[in-house]
């Protein structure tokens, strides 16, 4: 495993460990669903604030998985690589 090799291999393994988390960290789609079933009477600013919030991590998950598409493509693509069975 050649130096360049190694260290994408790290960065890989970094992102998808942050990849995971975000994607973990971020509230069910049904989440809502369920307040307003239970009748949660939450107020205006804490809803907009959870929606800010998740929208944020969810912009993130997609740059995340992005950059670990790309990042994919690099390792698979670098010199002495393994070769896909």
């Amino acid at each position: 495993m050649s130096i360049p090799q190694l260290v994408v291999s790290i960065i890989y393994f970094i992102l998808a460990l942050v990849l995971i988390a975000v994607v973990m960290l971020q509230s069910g789609k049904s989440a809502g669903l369920s307040g307003a079933i239970a009748g949660g009477a939450d107020t205006f600013l804490s809803k907009n604030k959870a929606k800010s919030a998740d929208a944020r991590l969810a912009r993130m998950t997609k740059w995340v998985a992005i950059v670990f598409m790309v990042l994919t493509l690099v390792l698979c693509l670098l010199p002495g690589a393994p070769a896909a069975a």
